[in-house]
């Protein structure tokens, strides 16, 4: 192998293990977000249910009337 021929062979190695590298964390934060999201698939589902009933008008209905106490949290009424 000529000389020239192996310093393109190392760069071109280097270059591809920084482009592995990058992939395999990028896959690694992928798979920890998949588990989270799995974690809270039942939240989802339950804010899914919330969100199409009549409770969530009710409760919508009652915070747009002030009738909700002021220091409650209602991101989900929004």
């Amino acid at each position: 192998m000529r000389r020239d021929d192996k310093k393109e062979q190392l760069q071109r190695i280097r270059k591809m293990e920084r482009h592995f590298e990058r992939v395999s964390a990028a896959l690694k934060r992928l798979s920890e977000a998949l588990a989270k999201y799995k974690e809270v698939q039942e939240d989802i589902e339950a804010l899914s249910s919330y969100y199409g009933s009549d409770l969530w008008k009710k409760d919508f209905a009652a915070d747009e009337a002030g009738l909700l106490p002021q220091g409650l949290k209602r991101g989900v009424l929004s």
